[in-house]
């Protein structure tokens, strides 16, 4: 019993961790409305990068987890341009830094994976500090990134910057009417948000203490399955601030059912596709809610009935 309980606080830490890349691909799907799929490189290039500057140069893991999250902005930084000075399409532009990202990141590395075995990494110290154990510090630590997070999107998006942000995703044609260059906003919200990921992927480099070349893949969809989840377990949301922490909740949940799922025996490689299955219904659900909806608005003689 005492395994499974180890077991799903080790996913519940391991969520929360993610919850930061879940924060980010908020960011752009959410608030700018654009599917950014440079989620899947700039995640494991903020592992990567983590991996190289503690293992290599000897950086601290706090000053690791930085150059992380710099790493992942400027990956933002490579699709916003592609996207707003170049006009490719934001979802191909994403495509093409996410191509790009897989040989980048192996050349960081110098190989497909970097242990940190050796090496100390924040989990370790905080474990030695506080005499907790490394499964117990990674969910403290995990959940005072969150918050710190959180409280500083918060902020930033209640900023002019961060307020022209929202409104470039709700509706672009009234932020250019009122003289905001949107160009700009979507740059640096794709920056913003990839910046987030690639912290995720420096937090969780350091949490399982090794960086792969492929720890990246399938992340937008982890990230977009935890928003969907958050949002239905929180209901119908008012304040940015709690949709923020829906998304970070939905992570914890989704590795939670994943953790539970692969203790009824489910196959571990399955769970992409369940992750997939998720995010699709829904997408499917609301649509064919409005659409239920509006056939049964009207009568027989396709005149509308009264409310």
């Amino acid at each position: 019993m005492s395994g499974i309980w180890m077991a799903f606080q080790g996913a519940i830490s391991q969520g929360i961790l993610w919850g930061v890349m879940v924060l980010g691909v908020y960011i752009t799907y959410k608030l700018l409305n654009i599917a950014d799929l440079t989620v899947d490189g700039s995640f494991a290039l903020g592992g990567c990068t983590c991996a190289i500057m503690v293992v290599n140069y000897h950086m601290d893991p706090v000053a690791a987890l930085f150059m992380a999250a710099l790493a992942g902005l400027l990956a933002g930084a490579v699709t916003g341009i592609l996207h707003t000075i170049f006009d490719i399409p934001a979802i191909l532009a994403g495509i093409l830094t996410q191509i790009s990202l897989w040989s980048i990141n192996l050349r960081i590395m110098g190989k497909s994976n970097v242990p940190l075995l050796q090496t100390d990494t924040i989990f370790i110290s905080f474990s030695e500090m506080t005499g907790l154990s490394q499964s117990v510090s990674a969910l403290i630590i995990g959940i005072i990134v969150a918050v710190l997070v959180v409280i500083l999107l918060y902020w930033f998006f209640g900023t002019e910057i961060g307020s022209a942000i929202r409104a470039t995703g709700n509706n672009e044609q009234m932020v250019r009417a009122q003289g905001i260059d949107t160009k700009v906003t979507k740059l640096i919200g794709l920056m913003l948000g990839n910046a987030l990921v690639g912290l995720s992927g420096g937090l969780i480099c350091q949490s399982q203490k090794y960086a792969d070349i492929n720890m990246g893949t399938g992340a937008i969809v982890i990230g977009l399955a935890a928003i969907v989840i958050g949002e239905v377990l929180m209901g119908k949301l008012i304040s940015f601030g709690s949709k923020l922490t829906a998304a970070v909740i939905g992570s914890a949940v989704y590795f939670l059912i994943r953790a539970i799922v692969l203790q009824l025996g489910m196959n571990a490689n399955d769970m992409k596709m369940l992750s997939a299955i998720i995010v699709a219904i829904a997408l499917v659900v609301p649509v064919v809610s409005v659409k239920l909806k509006l056939m049964h608005s009207y009568d027989p003689n396709g005149e509308k009935e009264d409310a």
